[in-house]
């Protein structure tokens, strides 16, 4: 399938900035949020970036948004196509809809009822296929064949990836300098924007699941993991670390923490007590990998993203 060039070439600190120009006014400004409670908790003074409260409920209208309007025409009357678990599908399906161009949506049969929902509210054209990467790859190859739609790779795509770190561009621009920002760390989208938007001095941390740790274990081997069989109830957070983001997390990322779904869920909760919002177990793991790693983040000034909202009921059940 033919792609954009400029998508498939490794962003830069540059691209981050000129996303942040082009989406204004497209996206929201999230708002920034701290509390007493939770720095005596960590020991550290954290700003939450709100994201979740972003449109369609996650980050992922950052990197989706940026990468349909840099869509050249001749390829956008065709529309989109994508495979997701949820979030990067219906932001994705928000972004085709505000250009007026359609969105096909790739989803695996187990997807939550929440992020099915979402997809559906913003006219994404659902196409559900078996629960694993290959099933997702197939289905999504035979909507581009029968449609001509461009594929917008959730998280390795350069234009995707500068639209994500125009969250932690916005995070430093208001409350000013940072000793450190944490990200959480799928498939690298968030955590490689986050990179390439910190200027020198600021130090950047990946969050991610113990039971979908492909991007800690790349980290320290230095060698991108290509076997991955994810088992967490971080559903944002299963897939496989992106190769663009690889190279960019691998170059410049401080490091990448992982939290038991236990302490994930533990971390949801205490933002929902203490914060007052409700936000995703991908999400959370930020706050469980920050208490998880009090010594690291101790007395200094910590970003925090709380990358989605998108989050089922259940979830506040306990963890599996």
């Amino acid at each position: 399938m033919a792609l954009p060039q400029q998508w498939l070439m490794s962003p830069t600190s540059r691209d981050v900035e000129e996303a942040a120009r082009r989406l204004g006014g497209r996206v929201r400004r999230t708002p920034v949020l701290t509390s007493e409670s939770l720095n005596t908790l960590t020991g550290a003074q954290l700003w939450f970036k709100c994201e979740h409260l972003q449109k369609t409920g996650a980050f992922k209208f950052r990197g989706a948004t940026n990468a349909v309007v840099t869509l050249p025409a001749d390829l956008a009357r065709h529309g989109v196509a994508t495979h997701s678990s949820g979030n990067h599908g219906a932001a994705l399906a928000c972004a085709a809809r505000a250009a007026g161009i359609r969105a096909y949506i790739v989803v695996p049969e187990d997807v939550s009822a929440t992020k099915l929902a979402n997809i559906e509210r913003y006219g994404g054209q659902v196409r559900l296929c078996e629960a694993n990467l290959a099933a997702r790859e197939s289905m999504l190859d035979a909507v581009v064949e029968e449609t001509g739609a461009t594929f917008v790779h959730p998280y390795d795509n350069a234009a995707v990836i500068a639209g994500q770190g125009t969250a932690t561009l916005e995070l430093i621009g208001e409350v000013g300098a940072l000793d450190a920002v944490v990200t959480p760390v799928g498939g690298g989208g968030l955590l490689a924007g986050a990179v390439l938007a910190a200027p020198p001095g600021m130090e950047v941390h990946g969050a991610e699941p113990l039971g979908a740790d492909d991007a800690a274990r790349s980290f320290a081997s230095g060698v991108r993991v290509t076997d991955h069989a994810p088992d967490t109830v971080c559903d944002g957070l299963r897939t496989l670390l992106g190769v663009l983001n690889f190279d960019i997390i691998a170059e410049r990322c401080a490091s990448i923490v992982t939290a038991s779904d236990a302490e994930s869920l533990e971390a949801m909760r205490l933002i929902w007590s203490i914060l007052k919002q409700l936000v995703e177990p991908s999400a959370a793991v930020t706050l469980a990998a920050i208490l998880k790693d009090r010594d690291r983040f101790a007395g200094r000034r910590v970003g925090v993203v709380l990358s989605g909202g998108n989050a089922d009921p259940a979830s506040f059940s306990g963890a599996p």
